[in-house]
């Protein structure tokens, strides 16, 4: 199993931002939808206006990350491979949830771990 950890950079977003659309509903659509573009012409989001029928998808802010690539940015440096180890999936689960805090605290014992490593490495 692989996965590519992406945050949006929503200041550059806001920078680049030039055009908004607003689709109504109907084609399709049951609720309105404003997308939102840069100079390009290349989109950069959209907010989806879903009244009280809606579902969680039909509501909120949206990006098709394919489509935005330029607006985000990889933490994982691009795409790794996970399988082999759940507990590094469950980390970073629990890494994006925690305070500044806590991942000082978590850097610390991460640090102690290398150290360890290298004492005990013959190339170290």
């Amino acid at each position: 199993m692989q996965c590519n950890i992406l945050v949006f950079d929503y200041e550059k977003a806001k920078e680049k931002l030039a055009r908004i659309t607003y689709t109504e509903e109907g084609s399709g659509k049951k609720h309105p939808v404003y997308r939102f573009f840069d100079g390009d012409n290349d989109y950069i989001c959209e907010v989806r206006y879903g009244g009280a029928t809606a579902n969680a998808l039909q509501r909120g802010f949206w990006t098709h990350t394919k489509n935005a690539l330029k607006y985000f940015d990889s933490i994982t440096n691009g795409w790794i491979d996970y399988s082999l180890n759940p507990v590094l999936v469950k980390f970073f689960s629990h890494a994006l949830l925690s305070t500044s805090r806590a991942h000082e605290n978590a850097l610390v014992e991460l640090q102690k771990d290398i150290e360890e490593q290298k004492r005990n490495s013959v190339l170290g």
